[in-house]
């Protein structure tokens, strides 16, 4: 199948990849010349043959609205759009009108995986019309995870289900990684514990705590121990403050994602252990930026 990717950023460019691998033409466009394969979006749509498949890959808010917006003036009627990036559930209709109105398809689809979508493959969460679902099916078959379709795919409902689905995921992420961080900081705390890094790796196989998260935080341990090297700022990209709004419309309790929300406005205030691991879990898994120690450097991108 060929398909145009919009957006070549750390996933965009790893999904290109991904789909190269399993047999998939891909034409990507990004600003950046150094790795995309094509001038502008015009160039892209050219290169495909109609009907055509576009996925944007770009960050959330104004860059995605400029995209389809531009998309919806290059492509035709029986094309399809998927916004895989952040983008909030509210703005899907939106997009979904715009390129209705001109008889393009939109299907929304929130992506998780970060930097190690490549390896081990993509959860995917889509919302949209069963028939724009089944014709990209090849597409999401190749970015899920191997094994069975169920345990990395769904059709979360219609336009918007996708990205709801997603920005409740990420909710969630916030409270795991806040529990792991703080159950670090209580172990560095107590001087009977001298091996602070094995309890850790020793939760990772048998216990009922175990997860990729906790691997994860084993990893950057062991990259750097006592989180020396980065400062405990750890930045929001917008999912859990939209989780907790949710909560707050639908009059759902959620305090360890609302705790877990302001621990990280807190970071921002006064350096913890609990939020450097926090910080090291963002980048290990999604390549987030990090704000280095003293006067480094930042190292990764900026969820």
């Amino acid at each position: 199948m060929k398909i145009g990717l919009v957006g070549l950023g750390k996933m965009g460019f790893n999904m290109r990849e991904r789909l190269r691998a399993h047999g998939h033409e891909v034409v990507g466009f990004d600003p950046r010349p150094e790795v995309t394969d094509v001038a502008s979006l015009s160039e892209l749509v050219q290169r495909l043959e109609a009907p055509r498949v576009v996925w944007v890959m770009v960050p959330a808010g104004k860059i995605t609205q400029d995209t389809v917006t531009e998309l919806s003036s290059v492509l035709e009627s029986g094309d399809l759009v998927i916004d895989g990036g952040n983008s909030r559930y509210e703005d899907d209709r939106i997009h979904g009108e715009m390129l209705g109105s001109r008889g393009i398809g939109y299907l929304d689809c929130g992506v998780s995986g970060g930097v190690w979508g490549l390896e081990n493959g993509y959860g995917l969460m889509v919302g949209g019309s069963q028939d724009d679902v089944e014709r990209a099916l090849p597409i999401f078959d190749a970015l899920r995870p191997e094994g069975e379709r169920a345990d990395g795919f769904v059709h979360a409902g219609p336009t918007g289900a996708g990205h709801y689905a997603k920005m409740i995921h990420n909710g969630i992420e916030y409270g795991l990684m806040q529990a792991y961080a703080e159950g670090y900081e209580l172990l560095e705390a107590e001087d009977l514990v001298t091996d602070v890094h094995g309890v850790l790796r020793a939760w990772t196989k048998g216990t009922v705590v175990r997860s990729w998260l906790l691997e994860l935080l084993v990893k950057a341990l062991s990259e750097d121990p006592d989180f020396a090297e980065i400062s405990g700022y750890t930045a929001d990209s917008g999912e859990g403050r939209w989780t907790v709004e949710e909560a707050i419309r639908h009059a759902v309790p959620a305090p360890t994602i609302s705790a877990a929300l302001f621990a990280r406005f807190a970071s921002r205030q006064d350096d913890s252990p609990a939020m450097k691991a926090v910080s090291a879990l963002r980048n290990q898994f999604g390549g987030h930026t990090v704000h280095m120690a003293a006067d480094g450097e930042e190292a990764g991108s900026g969820s």
